[in-house]
Parts: structure tokens; sequence; C-alpha cells
């Protein structure tokens, strides 16, 4: 028999799992558009020099390569991939439509992407990402809209005790320089910096060394990035954004544009401070993210008690100008869906509706002879705006309503033979054991009425679970 598991790294999706996806997947589509931020799709797979060179060593080598069809299927040639992220096809697009796109183009895009990655818990090779992106403005209040709109989609979604690490790719390349770092090294350096949350200080250390840095600029720069808490000024350097400018300004005070990018931060946390981003903005000079793409600002999602982001993105100024020949400013953000479908359901987080059935109420098949009338029921209830399900066949009232409840369908609606010659349907709440019998005419208002009041108990009794 034919092996019935999905390909290493991917996932079916049934109909609970829809539900919630459908449901984040709405919130962050709402918040996006209250900023506005418009809607794009772009295809699957993108012509492979589109994707080559934009990832740096690492990223390249997990983009999903397709193979030359036809007469070219021997050469073993590639001459497509499917997307590794969003930003890069939207890059292409800016560059495709320039003159048919505003001169300051805010797009939001949710899309699977595609990365040939060690699958892991939480790590799939299919995953979708939900972007915002805003296109020509070099202006930090880009940042400030960004930074607000994340942090709204994540409130909304339930979580509050959250940070967005923040960072400058300038600042970096300064501390890199100030440790006796070569330009040419530059890029394995910022690998090695990426994987402190994983790997720590000291791995972070080794990975430098193997990757040639020598020992006193390994040292210098780890102690750069995470001072020592010797005194109270390092610990305050850790965890105040003030006192981390101030680190940095000293640090870098004779590297005129790295200073530049110390600014650019500082005044980002101050245009943050009136929105709702604000209170969680955190300066961090160790985050790296990894993606070579990035020229200003980056930003990373970080929860408590949790491994790794729910997302992160930044400024990335000339990535449009590969397609295009000339700069064109951009930052935007990519929150992980599949990241936060996971904490969210370990923790409790989704709202009961989210947990409901498929259908309001279940019409119940009485006989075989009643079949038309029933799917007639079922049409004026549909009609009402109700989501209907029938019970395909003639069985047992017990059997049906064990099958309604198995659904988590709250209400069934029977029409038995005395119903029938009353003109009336009997509507049972299959979570009371309630039941009531009213004329055909009022059984959609009757369970419209009914619902809302279910919906408004479930609002007063259960609240999402806060991270």
């Amino acid at each position: 028999m034919p092996a019935t598991q999905p390909a290493r790294g991917t996932r079916d999706f049934l109909p609970d799992d829809i539900r919630r996806r459908t449901y984040v997947m709405n919130v962050v589509r709402d918040v996006y558009e209250r900023y506005g931020f418009e809607p794009l799709e772009t295809p699957a797979f993108e012509n492979i020099e589109t994707l080559l060179g934009q990832y740096g060593d690492e990223g390249g080598k997990l983009i999903f390569k397709i193979l030359r069809r036809g007469e070219h299927e021997g050469t073993g040639e590639a001459d497509l991939a499917l997307r590794y992220d969003l930003t890069v096809p939207l890059s292409r697009v800016v560059a495709q439509y320039q003159h048919e796109l505003p001169r300051f183009f805010k797009r939001y895009q949710i899309q699977p992407v595609w990365r040939a990655d060690r699958p892991a818990r939480g790590r799939f090779r299919e995953f979708y990402q939900c972007d915002i992106d805003a296109m020509g403005s070099s202006s930090p209040v880009v940042e400030a809209e960004v930074l607000a709109a994340v942090t709204d989609v994540l409130r909304q979604l339930g979580f509050s005790e959250f940070s967005i690490r923040l960072n400058h790719r300038r600042v970096l390349t300064g501390l890199l320089l100030r440790c006796g770092i070569a330009d040419v090294a530059h890029a394995s350096a910022l690998v090695a910096i990426d994987k402190y949350e994983h790997i720590g200080r000291e791995g972070v250390r080794s990975e430098l060394l193997q990757r040639g840095v020598a020992d006193h600029a390994a040292d210098g720069l780890l102690e750069a990035l995470y001072p020592s808490p010797r005194d109270g000024a390092a610990q305050s350097i850790q965890r105040d954004a003030a006192g981390v400018v101030a680190h940095l300004r000293a640090l870098l005070a004779a590297d005129v544009p790295s200073v530049e990018a110390v600014d650019n931060l500082a005044t980002i946390v101050a245009l943050s401070a009136g929105t709702s981003a604000g209170r969680h903005l955190v300066v961090d000079p160790s985050l790296a993210r990894g993606l070579s793409y990035y020229t200003g600002a980056i930003m990373e999602v970080a929860v408590a008690d949790l491994a790794g982001s729910l997302g992160g993105g930044g400024r990335y100024d000339n990535l449009v100008g590969t397609f295009l020949g000339r700069a064109v400013p951009a930052c935007g953000f990519s929150l992980g869906l599949e990241r936060i479908l996971v904490v969210m359901a370990e923790r409790g987080m989704f709202p009961d509706q989210v947990r409901c059935g498929s259908a309001d109420v279940m019409v119940t098949l009485w006989d075989a002879a009643s079949r038309a009338d029933l799917l007639s029921l079922a049409g004026e209830l549909r009609a009402s705006g109700l989501k209907v399900d029938v019970y395909p066949e003639a069985d047992k009232l017990g059997k049906q309503f064990k099958y309604a409840a198995t659904r988590r369908v709250p209400f069934v609606a029977v029409v038995g033979d005395e119903e029938r010659s009353r003109g009336a349907v009997t509507i049972k709440n299959l979570e009371t054991g309630a039941q009531q019998t009213v004329a055909r005419g009022e059984t959609a208002a009757t369970l419209l009425r009914s619902l809302g009041e279910r919906r408004r108990s479930d609002d007063a009794d259960s609240i999402p679970g806060k991270v």
C-alpha cells in the first residue's frame, strides 16, 4: 500500500486546524488593513535567478529548486524555485509594476513559503508567513507604524507579555569593525551571532572562532553585545533602551555612520512611545537576523519562555534595486503563522467560538419520505444566514443527536410526523438538553436568537488565555 503520511516537513490541515488558522489570519488581515496595507499575492515559484544570491550562503542552501522539464529534464539543471520568503517576490513586483503602484506602496501578504530545512518541532519545510511591507520612504515613521501594527496583531490574539527586540545593521557593522573583524568576515560572524538564543554566549564564541575570528576579537565583540553584569551600570544597559543607546554611542563614537544608526534607533523608540508598541520595545545590540538583504533597523518578537521568535523584519533599502537598477527604500515585518498557532494552542489562547463545530444546526432525517421536505427546511434556514448540516440517512434520533454532538453542533431541528402535521419544528439544544417546538416560519429567528444568547454567554464566561 502507498504511504499515507504527507512528505516530511509538510502537514495536512483538518477542519479544526483550518478554523484556528483562519481565525489568526483574519485577525492579521483586519489589523493590517486598519493600518492602510493592501493585499498582494505572488506565484508559488519564481525564476531561480530571482532568488539566488538574496539570502546569503546559509539561506541559499535552503532554496527548493525545480528541475527543468520536458526535453531538458535529463540535464539535472534547475530554472525555477519555490519561493523562500515573501519579501524578494515583493521586490520583484515593485520593479515590474513601478508605474502602476502608488508612491508609497504598503502591502500585506499571507501565503506559504518553502525551505529545504531539517524538519523539527515547530519547524516545517512548508509554512505560512504573514507579511507587511512599506515601500518608498526612508522615514522612521515607517518603522514605528510597522511595529505598532505587529503589536496590535499580537495583542488582539491574546499576547500581552512580549518584547520586540530592535537593532540596526550599521550598529552591528560598527561593532564588528571596532573589534577588528574584517569586512570579508562580517556575514559569517553575523550568522554566528544570530544563533545566540539557541547556543548561548559560549556557543557563539566557539562558532566565531571556527569561522576564523581571532580570540581577542571574539571576546571584544561578545563583551560589546552582552556586557558582563559586573555592576549596576551593565545591568542597566541590558534592560533600559536609553542605557543601551548611551552604551552604543560611547562604543562607536569614532564611527559617524554607526552613531547615525544609533540615533535612528533612538528616533524609532521615541516615535513609538505613543503607540501600542512603545512599552514592548527593547534595544538589543546582539540582534543580528540572518538574511543578508537588511540594511538598517532590524526587529524581532520575543515571548517569555519560548525558544525562537514569533516573527521579525527590518529595513532593506537595496533589495528592490537588484531588480530595478535604483534604490527604493523599504521596510517590512513577517509574522510566523505556524509558531503563533502552536503557542496559542499550547497555552489555550483560542476563544470558544473558534472551537465550535462547522454548523449552527443539524436537520435530522425522520424517514425517506420526508427527505425533500427536510432539504427544503435546510434551505430556508441557510437563506437566513445559518450554517446548516443535514443528516443524510433515516436513523434513530438518538444516533443522530450523538453524531451532531461529536461534531460540536449546538442545535438540532426535528420534523417528525407530529411536527409536520402542525407545521412546526422541534429545536433541541444539545448542550443543555432543553427543547422547544415552534412554528416552521419562526424556526430561523428562534435559532438566531438562541445562538446570539449562547455567544454572549460564552464571551462573558470565557476569556482567552494571555501570554
